[in-house]
């Protein structure tokens, strides 16, 4: 075999190289694309008219390029895939034709007697030159047909698929962004500013904030009116409600008719439409917790049983069962997991930084500030040490603080553990090979026990910090009733604030005396306030500060707008409780198909593996015990099944089973997968208790 017989694998490796290349070095991608819109761009401009929806695609999915470049970069990759698909169609061919010309018992005795049936197909003739190259030109150009098209088919699919995502993230954000303009309307503000404010906060509103982006970016680079700039933003938007919503406003804005009562009837619709989107979410759950424990629970202990039952009455079914326990399931399990977090991210759109950066923002203002009113230049020495202070700050304080780091952020604690159980499992693994005794038992026990203490140790945090969190959300619409009625009975804010704080305001209690301390030393209220959001670091609360925040730049008079504000924090707190009670009937059902799993594994490990027959049953007394001749086909010996392996299988089974369902659980009820730490830590303890006293 010459070089010049990998010259095409070297081809079409190179070329994968450079695909590979042009993802993260700009010169290569830039190379890549005037090569596409050289040779493929006029035939992308001759069809753009027959593809409207390609590029409506495109827009929605906010991909910055142009249909002429993607179109034209599609194309090239479409051939590249072509031709790498046909070099390795070609040898792949190739290699089954030497490996299939192999004489039958040579191959039989070289492959284990599972696969010893696939040796009957080997000893194929030698085939003519003319006949070789018919099959491998045939067999390449197929493969190679089939892998441009898909590359082809997915690259103009891709636009859909994450519009589709974009237009379910902007739906979920569009009640509490509705609700954050109605607010600001009756606040006094004016809508462009309304407009402004909203796509400044896309850490608080998300996808739906980004749309309004789009809006300011056409006032400001391109000079339309803001009746034409939200009418812009309707035509380009992938959510059809964001597309109606942008039409009547629109209209409204044109006819000048009232924004604040069309805002209302918004608000109130919208607030309706969050709740009939959560029973439809909830039934989705619903489905998929039913689907998981019919598929992913009952399915593998079916299967596990009946290999089983073929393993010790036809044949050793070891490496059948090991790629249904190492690979399938835990995949399946993981897919699931990826899916779930997927649908449910709509409905939990999770923590937000939006707090952070606020503070930052403000926290740049107090670099160059003096007592006297007046500033200092940018680079004076003391706002130099200032500035050096507090980029070392955060690090100063987690490791000054680790208590209070890991209880802030859970995951943190992950960075202590994980080494330290990654070096004792090493210990005891290595203690046990320095005595001879290494067994798969004094490796099993060390590695579960090493999880158990993961997970459990995160569980515990995690438990504390959301419980806290949870406490503090569930406090807020009640504070937010106190300060609208205190400022409506003509209390400025900050007074209201000083006097709610003496009240019962359960865990943020601690939260606003340190507000008010911000504010003693000299902290303006509003920073005060962001730093109060970045010290919690929840959407919800996110939402109320930027909303007090910006609407006591535009008035004093906030009773409306916090009445809004606890309008929309009860209504967003009373979904996030009713899911939650829907979710744990079928977390319980998950628990439940968990044990059956146990039981059935342990039935089967103790009761019917130790009862099988070690020695070869006498045909003889067989045929006597059975009243017939002869014996019992499959059962005549039983010498080669090893109980031990598969005993072990069982505990690998149910160990990892515990693990994955104890997330799934969690992920179903809360719809945050480090929520189910707690539950996978419950049931990888059962599953080691059932194999320490049972296995």
């Amino acid at each position: 075999m010459t070089v010049s017989n990998f010259a095409p694998l070297a081809v079409a490796v190179a070329a994968v190289v450079l695909v590979v290349l042009a993802r993260v070095h700009e010169g290569v991608d830039r190379v890549l694309t005037r090569t596409a819109i050289g040779v493929f761009g006029g035939y992308v401009e001759e069809f753009r008219s027959e593809h409207p929806d390609r590029q409506a695609a495109l827009r929605k999915a906010h991909f910055a390029t142009t249909y002429r470049e993607y179109g034209s970069k599609t194309l090239l990759y479409a051939a590249i895939a072509a031709v790498v698909g046909s070099v390795a169609g070609m040898y792949v061919i190739w290699g089954l034709l030497t490996v299939l010309a192999i004489d039958p018992d040579v191959l039989r005795e070289s492959l284990p007697g599972a696969l010893a049936f696939l040796a009957d197909v080997g000893g194929v003739p030698a085939l003519t030159v003319l006949e070789l190259f018919a099959l491998i030109t045939v067999s390449s150009l197929t493969i190679g047909f089939v892998s441009g098209g898909a590359t082809a088919w997915l690259r103009w699919w891709y636009p859909s698929y994450v519009a589709d995502n974009r237009a379910r993230r902007i739906e979920a954000a569009l009640p509490a962004t509705i609700a954050f303009v109605y607010a600001l309307s009756k606040s006094g503000m004016e809508f462009p500013t309304v407009v402004r404010i909203v796509a400044e906060n896309e850490d608080t509103y998300g996808a739906a904030a980004e749309e309004f982006q789009i809006a300011v970016r056409n006032v400001d680079t391109f000079g339309m009116d803001v009746i034409s700039a939200v009418q812009a933003m309707g035509q380009r938007t992938a959510s059809p409600q964001l597309r109606e919503l942008s039409e009547n406003l629109a209209s409204v804005l044109q006819s000048g008719q009232s924004l604040s009562e069309f805002l209302e009837r918004e608000y109130h619709d919208y607030q309706e439409e969050a709740e009939s989107q959560q029973e439809g979410m909830l039934e989705l759950l619903a489905t998929l917790a039913e689907a998981y424990v019919t598929v992913l629970v009952a399915g593998p202990l079916f299967l596990i049983t009946i290999l089983v039952v073929i393993g010790f009455a036809v044949s050793d079914t070891l490496e059948p069962l090991r790629v249904l326990i190492y690979v399938i399931l835990p995949f399946a399990n993981v897919a699931f997991i990826v899916y779930l977090g997927m649908v449910t991210d709509v409905i939990n759109p999770g923590r937000a930084d939006a707090a952070v950066s606020g503070e930052t923002r403000r926290g740049d203002v107090a670099d160059v500030r003096l007592t006297d009113g007046g500033r200092v230049a940018s680079d004076s020495p003391n706002v130099e040490r200032l500035r050096i202070y507090r980029r070392f700050e955060a690090i100063r304080n987690r490791v000054g603080r680790p208590v209070e780091t890991v209880l802030e952020r859970p995951t943190a604690i992950l960075a202590v553990t994980v080494p330290v159980t990654v070096l004792a499992i090493f210990w005891q693994v290595y203690r046990a090979y320095a005595t001879g005794t290494l067994t798969m038992e004094a490796v099993d026990v060390p590695i579960a026990v090493g999880a158990i203490f993961l997970t459990g140790t995160f569980a515990v945090v995690y438990e504390i910090h959301r419980r806290r969190i949870d406490a503090i959300e569930a406090a807020i619409p009640d504070l937010l009733d106190r300060l609208a009625s205190l400022n409506q009975a003509g209390m400025p804010i900050i007074t209201a604030i000083d006097h709610v704080r003496d009240s019962d305001l359960g865990e943020l209690t601690d939260e606003f005396d340190r507000v008010w301390a911000d504010v003693e030393w000299g902290s303006d209220l509003e920073t005060a306030l962001y730093r109060f959001a970045s010290r919690v670091r929840t959407r919800a609360v996110s939402r109320v500060v930027t909303l007090l925040t910006e609407s006591m730049n535009a008035s004093g008079n906030l009773g409306t707008v916090l009445n809004i504000a606890a309008g929309q924090a009860s209504s967003a707190r009373r979904l996030k409780r009713e899911r939650k009670q829907a979710m744990l009937e079928y977390m319980v059902v998950v628990y439940v198909a968990f044990f059956v799993f146990l039981f059935i594994i342990a039935v089967l490990s103790a009761y019917l593996l130790p009862n099988l027959p070690t020695e070869g049953v006498d045909a003889n007394a067989g045929a006597a015990a059975v009243g017939g001749g002869g014996g019992i086909d499959g059962l005549g010996t039983m010498e080669e099944f090893d109980i031990d392996a598969y005993t072990t299988l069982f505990f690998h089974a149910t160990f990892i089973q515990g693990a994955l369902s104890g997330f799934i659980a969690g992920q179903l009820s809360t719809g945050d997968v480090k929520a189910g730490a707690k539950h996978a830590t419950l049931m990888m303890v059962a599953a080691l208790l059932i194999s320490v006293f049972v296995f």
